[in-house]
């Protein structure tokens, strides 16, 4: 529909004094906590007046405020970790990799929510919001967008479903609970969910095109709408840097540098252990000399015995946050490699990409819609070792200039083009409430 001289002026009038309130659990940890406080970064780049309210505030940002204190956080995760731990008859096995948003915070009372237009949630679990709480967000009567990072929105209460499809139609008996049942803790807060997002309106926002197809195939979601837009990307703070340069800076030496990064690499949704083989199957089959190879590591580890029996050199940098030490390891390294059993959106293919290096993923989940095969990456077969591994020397191989890769990533992840996605969607909401 074409909008009248007066609507277009009542429209750009809105996106010059929206406010918009970010709602994440943490201001820096995680991918979800890194992309929405680049979205409100972003956002801020491009005329709209964003804040960010999180649980956990961890750096001195203006525009970052902490919603209540941290002991008050810190009861909420830990009751809703004692409901999970109990139903699970006191297993820890899967203890985080379900929520329940059975506790949370009110934070309709905070001066941050009664001054927002619009409010933009995004990964809001372990003790941030509760499902009371987002009843009293949707009951405020502002308009809602929340941004999936990952499959919990859509699900009872696991965060990927892996293989399991019950979402689809009711969630119970589920395969993440020590007893499963017919009336078990997915059954229970399936129900509750259900009865919350009944009648609500809320603009869902999937970071991929395979989240967003999930999200479409989920019976909690029927009939809301799925947008799907990508995270954005700081290209000012990415920068391809002197490839010799940043190994000399980095203390490395060997002639193929790989690099692979996570907030945990020893998780097992992360599958380092495929990444593993493949390093193994890179030595014995594509003939690359042991100590010629060194796998640069960035993340937490909380396992060590992950780096037993290594069959390269590796250099293992801790957890690292600031861009500049980023681009230098992206600058080092000939590929990036992720071989995570399932990546809604895959945030250091792009940062990698940004900074010349070729990323190498399996092709099942949210990497398909950064990687295209041979062009701008390698899409190795799910869970192939052997094709991981050859996806690895193509890379290595492969002479694609730097420029381009990085020009991708400014016309499809920069800040501008997010955040007027994001802003495009915020108008017609409002647009639809007047």
């Amino acid at each position: 529909m074409l909008l009248s001289r007066n609507n277009t002026i009542f429209a750009n009038t809105i996106t010059m004094t929206m406010r918009v309130l970010t709602v994440n659990t943490s201001e820096c940890t995680g991918g979800a906590a890194v992309a929405a406080r680049r979205l409100t970064e972003a956002l801020n780049n491009n005329g709209i007046k964003a804040r960010m309210l999180v649980a956990k505030k961890q750096t001195g940002a203006l525009y970052v405020a902490q919603c209540g204190g941290g002991m008050r956080h810190k009861a909420a995760f830990l009751y809703e970790r004692l409901v999970i731990w109990a139903n699970n008859l006191f297993s820890r096995k899967n203890l985080f990799a379900v929520s329940t948003a059975d506790a949370g915070m009110d934070i309709t009372r905070t001066a941050e929510f009664k001054e927002a237009d619009i409010i933009h949630l995004h990964w809001i679990n372990q003790g941030m919001l509760s499902l009371k709480s987002i009843r009293k967000i949707l009951s405020a009567g502002k308009p809602v967008v929340w941004t999936m990072h990952d499959m919990w929105e859509c699900t009872a209460i696991c965060h990927h479903a892996h293989t399991c499809g019950k979402y689809t139609t009711e969630c119970r008996e589920c395969p993440m609970l020590r007893f499963p049942g017919t009336k078990d803790l997915a059954y229970r807060t399936f129900i509750r969910k259900r009865d919350l997002l009944e009648g609500a309106r809320i603009n869902f926002v999937a970071v991929s095109g395979w989240l967003a197809d999930r999200a479409r195939s989920s019976a909690l979601l029927h009939g809301q709408p799925v947008d799907t837009i990508p995270n954005s990307l700081p290209l000012s703070k990415f920068k391809p840097l002197d490839r010799k340069t940043s190994r000399t800076a980095l203390g490395i030496a060997q002639k193929h540098v790989i690099a692979f990064g996570a907030a945990r690499i020893d998780t097992p949704i992360k599958g380092f252990h495929f990444l593993k083989e493949a390093l193994a199957c890179l030595v014995k089959r594509h003939g690359y000399a042991r100590t010629d190879v060194c796998l640069l590591l960035f993340g937490a580890i909380r396992d060590k015995s992950i780096l037993d029996d290594m069959p390269v050199e590796y250099k293992h940098t801790g957890s690292v946050s600031d861009e500049d030490t980023l681009s230098k390891i992206y600058s080092a390294a000939d590929t990036l490699v992720s071989s995570s059993l399932y990546e809604t959106f895959g945030q250091t293919l792009i940062e990698a990409q940004a900074c010349g290096c070729l990323p190498v993923s399996f092709d099942n989940s949210g990497q398909t819609d950064i990687i295209r095969h041979k062009k701008n990456g390698y899409l190795a077969k799910y869970q192939s070792t052997d094709d991981l591994a050859a996806g690895i020397d193509w890379c290595i191989k492969t002479d694609i200039r730097r420029e381009e890769l990085r020009n991708e990533v400014q016309r499809r992840f920069s800040e501008s083009a997010v955040a007027n996605r994001y802003i495009e969607i915020y108008n017609r909401l409002i647009n639809d409430k007047a």
